[in-house]
């Protein structure tokens, strides 16, 4: 009886026990699935508190029109009716005094027909004349056939003309020698002393135009050069510049009577703002403007002009990406009035207390905290223990 007692009572305890074990675990399993579901409820609520920061940029930019002004010098001859021949290409450098274009002599192409026909009429003679055997002859046809195979390998409008001359030079050369030995003497010299008369009506009557100073060659004359110049800043307005009625970003065209000579040092934009930066803008301030190309560039604003309008006329001189310009007189860029690189910090990570703003930044988990005591930083770059004002949207940027 008492065994069984005892076997009773031993039950009791062990089912005892299996039940303590169950209810802890069930309680274990609530108070996890407890735990998670706070832990689900925050992540949506609030996915982190802790933001991995990364290198950035901030701009305080506004978008604008500009009219470019430069210091250019239009040149035109006497011919302009006889047609344009280039001697300096779109773009290209020219010194001072240095010939950049001609204009076509009367009955030019008359008088190039009748050359190449008597050169056709010489080499005829040559090829002939089999008593020709001369060394300086031979010379002189290996000159021509180097001269003849590096033609083909040129693109340079300059060089090529360039090269044609020197081989026609070399061929009425080569035609001398022949005229003096071979007995055919007399025909041949003839042919030769025609092609040169030819020769000189052709360059006689061609008019050479001389680059008046030094700079950026350039045929995209639009008539506009005498008067959007730096010389008459003061005369700008608003209502002027509409006045011109340009389109924005489009191509001046090529003439075909004239060409200009453009400061390569330096040029100007000229542009109307409201914006807050622009009324509080000084004559001096360092900037920088992006070009549809997304190239920046550093400029300086050299005047500012109050509209009646409370609008702003800034100039701003640049002197980087001239001949970039030289296609265009009315653009739209974007005016930078500062840019700023650093870490870029989420809102969210930025803590306000008692107008003091700061973030906690883990370094292998040691905390520290970096505070800004400044209120009033419109979104200047910081260091790194302070940060940007409140006012800045999104982001903020350590440096």
């Amino acid at each position: 009886m008492e065994k069984e007692n005892r076997k009773k009572n031993v039950k009791k305890v062990k089912k005892r026990a299996t039940q303590n074990k169950k209810i802890v675990i069930y309680i274990t399993l609530i108070s996890i699935m407890i735990y998670v579901a706070y832990a689900i409820y925050l992540l949506v609520k609030q996915p982190t508190n802790i933001f991995t920061i990364e290198e950035g940029k901030l701009y305080q930019e506004e978008t604008d029109i500009g009219y470019v002004i430069r210091k250019e010098t239009v040149v035109k001859g006497q011919n302009y009716k006889n047609g344009m021949k280039q001697i300096k290409t779109e773009g290209e450098r020219a010194a001072k005094d240095e010939n950049i274009f001609r204009y076509y002599s009367t009955n030019e192409e008359a008088l190039k027909q009748k050359i190449a026909d008597l050169d056709n009429k010489i080499q005829e003679v040559m090829l002939n004349d089999t008593s020709l055997f001369n060394s300086d002859m031979k010379l002189l046809e290996n000159q021509i056939d180097e001269k003849v195979a590096d033609i083909n390998q040129i693109q340079d409008s300059t060089k090529l003309a360039e090269y044609k001359k020197t081989i026609g030079d070399l061929v009425t050369k080569k035609a001398q020698i022949a005229g003096d030995l071979s007995p055919k003497g007399s025909y041949l010299n003839q042919l030769i002393e025609e092609r040169k008369g030819y020769e000189s009506q052709l360059n006689s009557g061609a008019e050479y135009v001389k680059a008046p100073m030094s700079g950026i060659v350039s045929y995209k004359v639009d008539g506009l050069e005498e008067t959007l110049t730096p010389d008459n800043f003061s005369a700008l307005s608003k209502s002027y510049l509409e006045s011109l009625d340009l389109k924005t970003g489009k191509l001046v065209a090529t003439n075909e009577e004239s060409g200009k000579v453009i400061d390569n040092f330096s040029c100007y934009i000229v542009t109307v703002s409201s914006s807050e930066e622009a009324k509080k803008a000084e004559v001096g301030k360092k900037i920088k403007i992006r070009l549809s190309n997304n190239t920046e560039i550093p400029a300086e604003i050299t005047n500012v002009i109050k509209e009646e309008s409370e609008e702003v006329l800034l100039i701003l001189k640049i002197e980087k990406q001239i001949q970039e310009l030289i296609n265009y007189r009315k653009i739209s860029f974007d005016l930078i009035w500062w840019d700023a690189s650093g870490l870029k910090v989420p809102n969210q990570a930025i803590v306000e207390v008692d107008d003091l703003h700061y973030v906690v930044r883990n370094r292998a988990r040691l905390f520290e905290q970096n505070i800004s005591k400044n209120k009033k930083t419109r979104g200047k770059i910081f260091n790194r223990s302070s940060l940007f004002d409140r006012r800045i949207k999104r982001i903020g940027i350590f440096k």
